[in-house]
């Protein structure tokens, strides 16, 4: 499958893998069609997606299957006259039929807009204004539903409202039925061209309302180096990815590039994380290669690993915050794997990553991937030196690459100020060392500017991780008339440290920074707190401690 859209597929060295990696692009590509569609014919019996929840159900779709079941579903929405370009926002956490659904959707050529299960009244009622969406497809959970409910009064583009159950209100489609009852699916005569809208995603927004990131139809051909050349995958592989389906982590993981491989996506379906119980699925699903945040990681390592048999286990790879070293090497000899790191952003595919080429250096993301040009840019407008900060950007000197988002859908401005000088901007700042391998600062909006550094949150907060007494923390800048900014540190405990937060214990952090990381980007200023702003997505709102700090 995958040599149908690469040129090259195997590659023997870093040097080898970024001077060939080409992609082969066809015209009017559709991952439904083209890749999940071609396996049910080709292997018709080859495993796809593994199900499991928590209440121990369990379901396996081989490609036959899932193109049966993904053409019964597509041809009921086409009953409820979903068509090409509608907008469909799915709220289906990690239960099977999101996979039916976004293959099904594909099928039409409409536009899929994945939402978590945490959205309210309000964030319902801005997406759906914002995007117009005209159907809901979601998990029939009471508060689920009850939140969509509230917002329709609000919503003039909402025509369907579609559960798949256990609760199917009043004025709800039954999503089971619709199947059931389906007409043989007949596809229709003009699905897509490569430039139109798939998929939308929305944001988390850590300084104002989520933006919507638009993407195409050729975005999964992105998720090839993904797959294959950041988790390693193969055909025999099975793939845990933790990620709720509300977030583009979860395409990044568990469907577009691991189909694309050959391997089979294996799905744990909780209510709740526990640790154990994720060990516990590597051990009787034998699972081979695991992604997830390094948190998961930490939580892991804390278990006794003695009991399971993690044999299986061939490869893993971690994303979204700071590794912390000592959990790496944990981890390392706990199991003989080396964590990889991979970066990028709901804009883009896997930018930068550690390769199995490389050697990993823990809290380093890697190097850039041969799919983008990416460069470190100063203030001043230049390519960053070794060892000098600089915002990642991605060069378009040769067009906007497989993967890249052209634009946010209807914010012109935005787009403006992120698309500009033949490059795309990320936001992020990095710098390189002098084996080429990038290492991750901060937001540039979150950058500390302090006696004439410049004090990124990220490496702060690394730091800070390493003490056994911080959970949680995130690093700001508060207004100082000597210093013009000085570094704040707001802090969660662990529960054998609450006792003791005071100004001895923070006397002991800050000492504890300045061993770990330059003594200058120490905090001079700690919070201890119970808990940090955060974005639905979960990510920290440094905006907010810092409009709070502004009024003290």
């Amino acid at each position: 499958m995958i040599e149908r859209f690469l040129e090259k597929t195997e590659f023997t060295s870093q040097e080898d893998f970024e001077q060939n990696y080409k992609l082969k692009v066809p015209a009017n590509f559709n991952f439904a069609y083209d890749v999940v569609d071609a396996w049910a014919a080709e292997q018709p019996d080859k495993l796809a997606l593994l199900w499991t929840n928590d209440k121990n159900e369990c379901r396996r779709f081989t490609f036959a299957e899932m193109k049966e079941e993904t053409d019964k579903t597509a041809s009921y929405f086409l009953s409820l006259d979903i068509k090409k370009d509608d907008k469909v926002m799915v709220i289906l956490k990690r239960r099977y039929e999101f996979w039916l659904t976004i293959i099904a959707l594909h099928k039409i050529g409409a536009v899929i807009i994945p939402a978590t299960h945490l959205l309210t009244k309000k964030d319902i009622i801005y997406r759906n204004n914002a995007a117009d969406i005209m159907t809901i497809v979601a998990d029939g959970d009471e508060l689920i539903i009850g939140h969509i409910n509230d917002a329709m009064a609000e919503s003039p583009s909402m025509k369907h409202r579609v559960s798949i159950g256990p609760v199917i209100p009043e004025g709800w489609e039954d999503f089971h039925k619709g199947i059931e009852n389906a007409a043989p699916f007949v596809r229709p005569a003009h699905v897509n061209d490569n430039e139109d809208i798939m998929l939308i995603s929305f944001t988390s927004g850590t300084t104002g309302n989520p933006k919507m990131v638009a993407h195409n139809f050729v975005y999964p051909l992105g998720h090839i180096i993904t797959a294959k050349y950041w988790h390693n995958l193969h055909e025999g592989s099975l793939h845990l990815t933790i990620a709720d389906t509300g977030w583009l982590k979860a395409l990044w993981g568990k469907l577009y590039g691991q189909w694309i491989a050959g391997a089979a996506v294996f799905v744990y379906d909780h209510e709740k994380f526990t640790p154990s119980a994720i060990l516990e699925k590597i051990h009787d699903y034998h699972i081979t290669s695991l992604c997830a945040p390094p948190t998961i990681f930490r939580f892991l390592i804390r278990e006794d690993l003695t009991k399971y048999d993690l044999s299986s286990l061939e490869y893993c790879t971690i994303a979204g915050e700071a590794l912390n070293p000592a959990v790496y090497e944990q981890f390392h000899q706990l199991t003989g794997i080396k964590l990889r790191e991979g970066y990028g952003q709901s804009e883009t595919t896997l930018v930068i990553f550690t390769s199995p080429w490389m050697e990993p250096k823990p809290g380093s993301m890697g190097v850039p991937s041969p799919n983008y040009n990416v460069d470190l840019l100063t203030p001043d407008g230049r390519s960053a030196e070794e060892g000098e900060q600089g915002q990642i950007v991605i060069r378009l000197d040769n067009g906007l690459p497989v993967g890249l988002s052209e634009r946010y859908y209807r914010n012109e401005e935005l787009t403006n100020e992120a698309y500009h000088d033949n490059m795309y901007f990320t936001g992020d700042l990095a710098w390189r060392d002098e084996d080429g391998y990038f290492w991750f600062v901060g937001r540039a909006d979150d950058v500390i500017k302090s006696s004439g550094y410049r004090i990124g949150p990220f490496e702060v907060e690394s730091a800070l991780m390493t003490h056994p007494a911080v959970v949680e923390c995130a690093i700001t800048g508060v207004p100082d008339e000597i210093r013009g900014q000085v570094v704040k540190a707001t802090i969660i405990l662990s529960k054998e440290y609450k006792a003791k937060a005071g100004e001895e214990l923070a006397k002991e952090l800050q000492d504890h920074v300045k061993k770990v990381t330059a003594p200058y980007k120490y905090p001079r200023v700690i919070e201890f707190v119970d808990e940090l702003p955060k974005t639905i997505s979960g990510k920290i709102r440094r905006v907010e401690i810092r409009d709070k700090d502004s009024k003290k």
